[in-house]
C-alpha cells in the first residue's frame, strides 16, 4: 500500500504553490481541501467509492480539482477527449460502462442526446455527504482509463494504475532531476496521458503546474523567456510555434529553464538546431498511452549527436527489438511497471503482454550505443499535431456510408501539423465529395476528417486481398 498522493503531499508541502491559473494560484493544501470537499459533494449525489466515472472539461483548476476528488474516492476515471465527436464519445461511454458523467458546463453539448449526466457547476454548489477518504492506495488500483485508437478501428479504453503513473513519474524524475523551485508548464491537455502525467508528477514531485487552458503562444513564450518555468511537454507543432515566436522576438531562452520534453513523432532536425540556436534544451521522447507517458528519453546534451533518436529506456523500463531484420529493424517491445495492465471494454480479454513484454506495433532499432530510433509509428499511423490518428478508424466510418463500396486512408506530409490524413474512396454509386467530407465531420473529431477525398476505380490489394495503404500515395502521381 502507498500513500493517497494529494493527502501525502498536503501534509509534506502543505504551503507550497500547487497550481497557477490565469494570474491565481492554489498551494497543495488548498487543492487538498477543495478536493476533499468536491469529494463530498459527490457523495452527496451517490457516486459510490471505486466507481467507474466518466469525466470531461476543459483543463482548468475546475477539472483538477474534480480530478482530485475523484481519486480522493478511489473511481477509475475514464477520460473522455473534448475534441472527439459525438458517435466517438458514445462508443466510449458504452464501451467503457462509465457508471456516471460528470461534465464542465461548457461541454455538456459534446455529449451524446439522451446521456444522463451532472455538470460541474450543480456538483459544486451541491450538498455534501461525509465520506471516509482512503489514506492508503493499492498499487493495483486503476486510476485513469484513457482511450487509444486500435488498428482495427475501435478505440481500446487502456487502464493505468496508481503503481504505473508513479512509476513512470519516479523514471522521470530519476533522468530529469529535481529542484523544489521546479515549475512544470502545462498546455497539452489533462484528458491526454501527457497532460495527466503532469498532475501526478506535480503531486509525487511537489512542483508547481503553469497551467492553460489553450496554447497560447505568445505568453507561453514569454515564460519560457522570463524563465519563472522551467519544464513543458511539446510536440512537433507546438515547439515550432514557440521557436517561430522566439525568434520574431529575437529571444533566448532563460538559463532558468531546465528543459523541454518533446513526444508524439519525431521532431524535425530543423526544429532541434533552432532550438539549440535559441539556448531552449530540446529532449525527444518516446511513449503511448500504454505506458502512462516516457518509455524512452534523449538526454539533451545528446540532441545533436543522436539526431532523430528517442533516447535510452528511463531507469526502470526495458526496450528490445523483436524479430529484427538485417538493418537491426523490427517491432518495439516495451517491459517495466509503467506498462498497463489491461484494456476494459470490448478488449478486457486481450492481455496487453506477451511473456511480460508490451508489443507495440512500432517498428525500430537500438543502436551500437543503446539508443532508441523509431522507424515508424505503426505502420499505418498517422501523427497529426501530435494527435494518433488511425487510417481503420476512418475508414470504418467511410464505408458505413451507403454510396462508398471501399475506402483507404493514409497520411500525407503537412507543413503546420506533421501530417494530415487524406482519403480514397470507390463509390457504389456518384455522390458529392462535399457530402462525403459532412458526413465524416458528423462523425469523427475534426483532426481525423481527411483533408482530401480521391475517388478512383480500385484500391491497391495483395494476393491476400488485404490493403496496401503504403501504395496509396503512389496513386497521387497518377491522379
Amino acid at each position: 500500500m502507498y500513500p493517497n498522493w494529494i493527502l501525502q503531499r498536503a501534509y509534506v508541502t502543505p504551503l507550497r504553490s500547487a497550481l497557477t491559473y490565469e494570474g491565481q494560484t492554489w498551494t497543495f493544501q488548498q487543492l487538498n481541501e477543495l478536493s476533499l470537499k468536491r469529494a463530498r459533494q459527490l457523495s452527496a449525489i451517490n457516486i459510490k467509492q471505486g466507481q467507474r466515472i466518466a469525466i470531461m472539461g476543459p483543463s482548468t483548476p475546475a477539472l483538477v480539482v474534480m480530478m482530485y476528488a475523484c481519486m480522493h474516492l478511489q473511481c477509475e476515471m475514464v477520460m473522455l477527449n473534448r475534441r472527439l465527436s459525438q458517435a466517438e464519445i458514445a462508443y466510449q461511454l458504452e464501451d467503457s460502462q462509465a457508471e456516471v458523467v460528470l461534465v464542465a458546463d461548457e461541454d455538456v453539448a459534446k455529449l451524446p442526446p439522451h446521456t444522463s449526466y451532472h455538470i460541474f457547476t450543480a456538483i459544486e454548489n451541491g450538498a455534501e455527504q461525509s465520506v471516509d477518504i482512503a489514506k492508503e492506495w493499492s498499487l493495483n488500483q486503476t486510476t485513469s482509463i484513457m482511450y487509444t485508437s486500435g488498428t482495427t478501428g475501435f478505440p481500446k479504453g487502456v487502464r493505468q494504475t496508481v503503481g504505473n503513473h508513479q512509476a513512470s513519474a519516479t523514471a522521470s524524475v530519476l533522468n530529469i532531476g529535481l529542484q523544489a523551485d521546479d515549475v512544470w508548464l502545462c498546455a497539452v491537455p489533462l484528458f491526454h496521458i501527457s497532460g495527466f502525467s503532469i498532475l501526478v508528477r506535480s503531486l509525487l514531485y511537489g512542483n508547481k503546474v503553469q497551467l492553460y487552458e489553450h496554447f497560447n503562444v505568445d505568453a507561453i513564450a514569454q515564460n519560457i523567456m522570463d524563465g519563472n518555468v522551467t519544464h513543458m511537454s511539446v510536440v512537433a507543432v507546438t515547439l515550432e510555434r514557440i521557436l517561430n515566436t522566439l525568434e520574431l522576438n529575437n529571444a533566448v531562452a532563460s538559463p532558468r529553464f531546465k528543459l523541454m520534453l518533446a513526444g508524439g513523432g519525431p521532431v524535425p532536425v530543423d526544429y532541434l538546431k533552432r532550438a539549440n540556436a535559441l539556448h531552449l534544451a530540446v529532449a525527444q521522447t518516446y511513449g503511448m498511452t500504454e505506458t502512462s507517458s516516457q518509455t524512452a528519453t534523449l538526454a539533451s546534451e545528446d540532441a545533436m549527436k543522436k539526431i532523430g533518436s528517442a533516447g535510452k529506456p528511463l531507469f526502470f523500463n526495458q526496450i528490445k527489438i523483436s524479430a529484427p531484420n538485417g538493418q537491426g529493424e523490427g517491432e518495439i517491445c516495451i517491459r517495466g511497471p509503467h506498462v498497463t495492465p489491461g484494456y476494459i471494454g470490448r478488449f478486457a480479454e486481450r492481455s496487453s503482454t506477451e511473456e511480460g513484454w508490451l508489443h507495440t506495433g512500432d517498428i525500430g532499432y537500438m543502436d551500437e550505443d543503446g539508443y532508441l530510433f523509431v522507424v515508424d509509428r505503426r505502420a499505418d499511423l498517422i501523427i497529426s499535431g501530435g494527435e494518433n490518428i488511425y487510417p481503420a478508424e476512418i475508414e470504418n466510418v467511410l464505408l458505413a456510408h451507403p454510396a462508398v463500396q471501399e475506402a483507404g486512408v493514409c497520411g500525407i506530409d503537412d507543413e503546420k501539423w506533421g501530417q494530415v490524413p487524406i482519403a480514397f474512396v470507390v463509390l457504389k454509386e456518384q455522390i458529392a465529395i462535399e457530402i462525403l467530407q459532412q458526413y465524416c465531420e458528423n462523425k469523427l473529431a475534426k483532426y481525423k476528417v481527411p483533408k482530401q477525398f480521391i475517388i478512383i476505380d480500385e484500391l491497391p490489394r495483395n494476393g491476400a486481398n488485404k490493403l496496401l495503404r503504403r501504395k496509396l500515395l503512389e496513386l497521387l502521381s497518377t491522379e
